[in-house]
């Protein structure tokens, strides 16, 4: 039996949870944009800085190696946790988007060629679309959609229509970040690769919510970012397989990366150093392994089960609610996101009104434009949830709708 996440015990490790906003508690339904952290995360980053703040590889001495032994140790426990094959496989980023980019530019350029197809859905987030129509341009290859069903899913049927020996590369979210959408990686994989197509996944609202197997999901390349999973900002991670890896010529030039340096001409480090130009953020890198163990002692089957009756909690609130529409799958096939507009009030409206009631929000596009107009819609207003959400943030979230509601009503 799965044991249940006590969100109050957990609350208290978050110290920006426990504070009042315009007066009211604050009830933080913004995870999708950003997480919080723990205290566990911030006092890990604090004692880098406090006892042994120095570079990394180059230097010989105690706090070198301190930092050099952290920031590496950092590397097993991101190999651990997405259950890679090797060390070797784990390449630290400034975030998903940059490992995304290291990925079109690389492996992109050097494998794409006129005429090829670049496979995605309208259902990606600009930092997994924008490059490969970059790519697609600078190849003048083709850039193709994988058509989604009225509920914002896409099936294998029309994954296996739209890949085919054309294909070079599939590019897909593990999880939407506006409609909530679960895509099935390991199926999609399993037909790239019957196309020798290579499939990458943006996986920067799955890693913080459920186990990750790369090996099990059989995909090629696989990014996500700290900040999404209770650890700071400017950290992500590439997960390439070696061998792939190994053929690719690195993005960024300079300190570190290199193996050798003549007057004239260079050779590159070993992976994955050679993908890791440059001081590289340390801290962050540190902070990001004390936010997956903080995970990894929550249980990602706990996780889930919170995640899951808390979405549909809400789902099932927010559905009584007269003119509100909810956008995606069903309460029972969607990660723990609930994208939604009223008919009469515009989003940005809808999210300063309810921040009024210490609940936040996101209002916008969500980076996700082309999902926009394929919803008909030119933004939305977006709630998730998290570890340290409960009911209660819920009921308040539903509350300050009902009002925002009215108040739009009495004005019109």
């Amino acid at each position: 039996m799965t044991e249940e996440l006590n969100v109050n015990e957990i609350i208290k490790d978050f110290p920006i949870i426990n504070q009042q906003v315009n007066g009211k508690r604050l009830a933080y339904l913004d995870t999708s944009a950003t997480s919080q952290s723990p205290s566990q995360v911030i006092s890990a980053m604090s004692e880098y800085y406090e006892k042994y703040n120095s570079n990394v590889h180059r230097g010989v001495h105690t706090l070198g190696a301190l930092a050099t032994d952290s920031y590496e140790n950092a590397r097993e426990v991101v190999r651990r946790f997405i259950h890679a094959k090797y060390f070797e496989e784990i390449v630290f980023t400034r975030g998903t988007t940059s490992a995304i980019n290291l990925v079109a530019r690389s492996y992109g350029d050097a494998n794409v060629e006129e005429g090829d197809d670049i496979v995605v859905t309208e259902m990606e987030h600009h930092a997994n679309i924008v490059p490969w129509q970059e790519l697609a341009k600078r190849k003048r290859a083709n850039l193709k959609f994988i058509p989604m069903t009225d509920e914002g899913e896409i099936t294998l049927d029309a994954v296996k229509e739209t890949i085919t020996d054309n294909t070079k590369i599939v590019a897909i979210t593990h999880v939407s970040n506006v409609l909530g959408t679960i895509n099935d990686v390991k199926a999609i994989a399993e037909v790239a690769h019957a196309h020798d197509a290579i499939i990458t996944v943006d996986g920067a609202q799955s890693a913080p919510h459920m186990q990750i197997d790369v090996q099990d999901l059989n995909v090629d390349f696989f990014s996500f970012s700290g900040h999404k999973m209770l650890g700071p900002t400017g950290i992500g991670v590439l997960y390439g397989r070696r061998e792939l890896l190994q053929d690719m010529e690195p993005t960024e030039y300079g300190g570190d990366m290199i193996d050798f340096v003549s007057k004239y001409d260079a050779s590159w480090a070993d992976l994955p150093t050679k993908f890791e130009a440059g001081t590289p953020p340390i801290a962050e890198v540190i902070g990001l392994a004390a936010a997956i163990k903080y995970l990894e002692e929550l249980g990602f089957d706990a996780i889930h089960q919170h995640e899951k009756a808390l979405t549909e909690y809400a789902y099932d609130k927010m559905s009584e609610i007269e003119g509100l529409e909810i956008y995606g799958p069903p309460k029972d096939r969607r990660a723990g996101v609930i994208t939604f507009n009223f008919n009469d009030i515009h989003p940005h409206d809808v999210a300063t009104a309810v921040d009024t009631e210490g609940v936040a929000v996101r209002a916008g596009h969500h980076c996700a434009q082309p999902l926009m107009k394929w919803l008909n819609q030119s933004s939305t207003a977006r709630a998730s949830f998290y570890i340290y959400n409960n009911k209660e943030d819920v009921d308040q979230l539903v509350r300050a709708l009902k009002q925002t509601k009215e108040f739009f009503s009495d004005e019109f």
